[in-house]
């Protein structure tokens, strides 16, 4: 225990020594909405439930099943509304940290009641119960939840529940319960989650943070209405000013047809992401961002679609949304362990002994943009310590 006990504080201490910009951004957040009113972008419908938006709002629209985060959440704040449309009996739930598996509804994570009278009880954990909190039916009702260690708050329509400690699982999704053949439908609305930990790489206004690599970034990016744009005009690739280790990586893009990009990843300053041999200059590598439908992409070698580890490997899925649609990526790095997740779905794991020329790739450098002839957007880019790998 004691052997333990000195590892623990030694790889604590040698974080905060090797990666002092994540050490430092770990009271750091970022906030973004996870419904953008027009769509269910960045949400993945489990076990044949439907939902659907309707007039600016989610629907839960018919069966069992659950409506589940494109991410893993560890620490959060989540603030969402919500209002039953049948009268008596109503039911559906609110999932926080709860993982994969589980038929209709998810097993091992922790629901929120929407059950009438118990609107906000969390079952399996003690504690995690109020009553009368809840509007009459009819009105709209919020939650607030603050999720911290294994801690839960939860306001309800800015009332204090209840604190309660005893969650088990580290990280899980967020997900939201369909549950219409007994509990009727609800609707949803105004549902924002802040990550906590995590570091904003792109303030939404300027390109703080960036820098063009060998030309003026302005050449060939730019803000508008809060989102990264790159021009379709000749320029340089986007370089952060820090370089990076271990991290977790996340962010929304969207392509035009036809389009190709890219980040780089842990790259040297002159953004070389080649090597297949160890006489060849230092490398990182680059995940690919593509407009996988279009047609002069069709026969491709496989680790040139979107997601991928090019030249390394590739996706085992396509699950790209069509041109001008957003996407969710998440890049999580550790060592030579390197996943993709894509719009919810991991499509890509690189390890040594599968994939042995990623040890050829650099493990600490500079993070980047691509910008391969414009049409190329990105929003919501933050970093955080690597996920521990499972």
């Amino acid at each position: 225990m004691r052997s333990a006990t000195f590892i623990q504080r030694l790889s604590i201490g040698l974080c905060a020594i090797l990666f002092p910009m994540l050490a430092a951004g770990a009271a750091e957040e970022h906030s973004y909405s996870l419904f953008d009113g027009k769509t269910l972008n960045g949400w993945t419908a489990e076990n044949g439930c439907k939902a659907s938006v309707k007039d600016g709002v989610i629907l839960l629209e018919a069966g069992n099943g659950w409506l589940r985060t494109d991410h893993k959440y560890a620490d959060f704040k989540l603030h969402l509304e919500w209002k039953a449309l049948q009268e008596q009996k109503y039911d559906a739930g609110i999932y926080l940290r709860t993982p994969l598996g589980g038929s209709p509804f998810p097993k091992n994570g922790y629901q929120a009641n929407l059950l009438q009278g118990k609107e906000g009880n969390i079952g399996n954990l003690p504690g995690a119960a109020s009553t009368g909190l809840a509007n009459p039916f009819g009105q709209w009702n919020t939650f607030d939840f603050t999720v911290i260690g294994d801690v839960v708050q939860l306001k309800i329509n800015g009332k204090q529940a209840y604190k309660a400690a005893g969650i088990a699982n580290k990280t899980g999704y967020i997900g939201i319960q369909i549950e219409v053949p007994l509990g009727g439908q609800f609707l949803l609305k105004n549902i924002h989650v802040t990550e906590l930990g995590h570091r904003s790489l792109f303030n939404g206004k300027d390109l703080a943070g960036f820098e063009g690599a060998g030309e003026p970034a302005e050449k060939c990016w730019a803000v508008e209405d809060g989102v990264l744009v790159g021009l379709k005009t000749k320029g340089p690739w986007l370089r952060t000013k820090e370089e990076y280790e271990d991290f977790n990586l996340r962010l929304e893009y969207r392509v035009d047809a036809g389009a190709n990009s890219g980040i780089y990843v842990r790259v040297p300053a002159d953004g070389n992401h080649h090597r297949n041999n160890d006489m060849l200059p230092p490398a990182g590598f680059e995940v690919q961002i593509l407009d996988d439908f279009a047609e002069k992409y069709s026969k491709l070698k496989p680790y040139q679609y979107c997601g991928s580890v090019y030249d390394i490997a590739g996706a085992k899925k396509h699950v790209g949304r069509s041109a001008g649609e957003w996407n969710t990526l998440e890049l999580n790095c550790n060592g030579h362990h390197i996943t993709s997740t894509h719009n919810g779905v991991v499509i890509v794991e690189v390890t040594a002994d599968e994939f042995p020329l990623i040890m050829l790739r650099k493990t600490k450098g500079f993070l980047g943009l691509q910008n391969h002839g414009g049409g190329v957007a990105f929003r919501n880019i933050r970093v955080a310590p690597a996920l521990p790998t499972e």
